[in-house]
């Protein structure tokens, strides 16, 4: 274990974690809306990549109302934790840097979808895309532990499961879901079947408790809407420690 890479990895997650809560405020709109493009007081928000990069601050308005991305702290930490946690399993290996790559866009993508129960295409295909590519070129690198074929085909293999599941009950399961599933499949399958399986199962188990506590507490009823990204992303992160670990 390195501790440099360590704090190197959760400096890093820090500060990613710092720009996600403005694309997370901008992204969680209804389907029919469009991406929000102002504050909440209506001052247009710029700044780099057309306003998308930046600290939840607004300039235009007055102090103590500039804030307007709750628990950017939090998701901040929050960011640093996984990313710490992330290069403390898998160590120097190539694939550190593709999982550093993709923590900031599935902190987002479950901040969304807790939002507004939401996993917007902007963010799920390109994240598949970009696993896949990463993923890719860690392989031709040496001391890689992963398999870049097995690891589409787990992409492909969870983003079926979730298909049948979305076919079998679409009340139950986004699309979004499907999507996001893809991804994920891509990052597990590169450890090998069992670690997809693992993954896989543990955010079913996840949200399944959830969703049984939420029922037992009477916070919701069978026909509540629940977002289910968050518990997929965090059993893939689990599977993801566990097979950095064991590689």
């Amino acid at each position: 274990m390195s501790v440099p890479l360590i704090i190197l990895a959760a400096a890093y997650g820090a500060a990613a974690g710092t720009l996600v809560p403005r694309a997370r405020y901008r992204l969680a709109v209804e389907p029919e809306e469009p991406w929000r493009g102002a504050c909440p007081r209506g001052h247009a928000l710029t700044g780099a990549a057309r306003g998308w990069l930046g600290l939840a601050r607004c300039q235009g308005c007055r102090a103590g109302e500039r804030d307007y991305g709750t628990g950017a702290p939090l998701t901040a930490a929050l960011t640093a934790l996984v990313c710490a946690v992330l290069a403390a399993a898998v160590g120097d290996r190539p694939e550190l840097a593709v999982w550093l790559l993709l923590t900031p866009p599935t902190v987002l993508l479950a901040g969304v979808d807790r939002a507004v129960h939401r996993l917007p295409d902007v963010l799920t295909l390109p994240l598949a895309g970009g696993a896949a590519g990463l993923l890719g070129v860690a392989t031709l690198l040496p001391h890689s532990a992963g398999s870049w074929r097995r690891a589409l085909l787990g992409g492909a293999a969870l983003g079926g499961a979730y298909l049948v599941l979305f076919l079998i009950s679409p009340s139950g399961m986004g699309f979004g879901d499907v999507k996001l599933a893809l991804g994920l499949g891509i990052a597990l399958g590169w450890y090998g079947w069992a670690v997809l399986v693992l993954g896989a199962l543990a955010g079913l188990l996840l949200g399944s408790c959830y969703a049984v506590a939420l029922l037992a507490t009477r916070r919701a009823t069978r026909g509540t809407g629940m977002a289910f990204g968050p518990f997929m992303i965090l059993g893939a992160g689990a599977g993801l420690v566990l097979g950095g670990l064991a590689a």
